[in-house]
């Protein structure tokens, strides 16, 4: 049921749409993600500019 092999997915995105914002934001929360669930002591992750950023766009 469904695909068996492995798929390739491009994503095209126009530059300076929303939809590329959005792309960003995803890529920052990711990355935001990944350092706090991995335990990195790293004080950028959690830079107070950046999250506003995030909630304001």
């Amino acid at each position: 049921m469904g695909q068996s092999r492995p798929v390739t997915v491009y994503r095209l995105v126009t530059e300076n749409t929303v939809e590329e914002k959005i792309v960003q934001l995803h890529r920052d929360k990711r990355d935001l993600a990944e350092k706090v669930l991995s335990g990195q002591d790293d004080t950028q992750a959690l830079n107070p500019q950046m999250l506003l950023s995030m909630i304001e766009d």
